[in-house]
């Protein structure tokens, strides 16, 4: 995996597929498990896989002090941190709610490249990410209007674009290791080791019982969120990251709840609206914009 160098087009295709697919498996980690024991059994287990294929294809582990203060960065607010906030947030909040803060991370990795790594960007960027956004609130407009802000939703809200954020800066440390010549295999390696770990410690300060849920849902549904999930996605993700910049590799928030979507026809009996189709069209618009204009700088 580490050795192959694929296109853009298919690390964007990839990432988008495997995420947008793994909104209904995250559903089968939920009930006889806690939350936060099933994210550090998902990055342990992907840690885990991760470790042996680099032994197996000897590829260096073996990094500086300073650099593995990045991996633990990166594991501590994208494999640990910002899942546990999202998870938090989940219990109260729609799907729709939380697809739309999401794509919040479009505009803070732009911002976070441009304060840590003086990235330029373009302002057909701007326009895309607009069309995407409202795109995605079009589709999940009738969810949003049943909201009702009382305490308890607006800190749901509030802890909804915390994790955003502290996606988008695990993605800057992804960033800051490519570019001092880490590949992303190693550094996701540690990363996800350092936050499964990290996950325990909370879970354990939390009380949390670490116990597991032996049924068939649960186990395929936690090998599908460590391997591709986990494992395959992120390491298509933040390749694509160090390619292309992270505001357009972030665009794929704005499609894979598109794809999520369209799973949810199949297995949920999803109804579309002429409001969620005109959605689906925007955002794709804004999608093909953006690959067919300029990149970040």
């Amino acid at each position: 995996m580490a050795q192959i160098q694929v296109s853009n087009l298919f690390l964007y295709m990839l990432t988008i597929l495997i995420w947008g697919t793994s909104w209904y498996a995250i559903k089968f980690q939920l009930g006889v498990v806690s939350t936060d024991i099933s994210v550090a059994y998902r990055f342990f287990l992907a840690g885990m896989v991760m470790l042996c294929f680099c032994k197996f294809k000897r590829l260096n582990l073996k990094f500086k002090l300073s650099d593995h203060g990045f991996f633990l960065i990166q594991g501590f607010f994208l494999f640990s941190f910002n899942y546990l906030l999202f998870y938090q947030s989940t219990s109260v909040l729609t799907t729709g709610l939380i697809a739309v803060i999401f794509t919040s991370m479009l505009i803070f990795n732009t911002i976070n490249s441009a304060v840590f790594f003086h990235s330029a960007i373009s302002g057909l960027f701007f326009l895309a990410a607009i069309m995407g956004i409202s795109g995605i609130c079009l589709i999940f407009l009738p969810e949003l209007q049943k909201l009702n802000f009382d305490k308890a939703t607006t800190f749901a809200v509030l802890l909804a674009f915390a994790g955003s954020f502290s996606a988008s800066l695990g993605n800057m440390a992804s960033m800051r290791s490519q570019r001092h010549g880490i590949p992303v295999i190693q550094a996701n390696t540690w990363g996800m080791i350092y936050g499964s770990i990290l996950t325990c410690i909370y879970s354990i300060g939390q009380g949390s019982d670490f116990n597991f849920d032996f049924s068939a849902g649960y186990i395929i549904s936690l090998i599908y969120l460590s391997m591709f999930a986990s494992v395959i996605a992120f390491w298509s993700y933040l390749t694509l990251l160090g390619r292309i910049g992270a505001g357009n590799a972030a665009y794929v928030t704005v499609i894979f709840p598109i794809v999520a979507l369209i799973i949810s026809t199949v297995f949920e009996n999803y109804q579309w609206s002429l409001l969620a189709l005109a959605g689906v069209v925007l955002s794709l618009a804004g999608n093909l914009l953006l690959l067919s204009g300029p990149r970040t700088r």
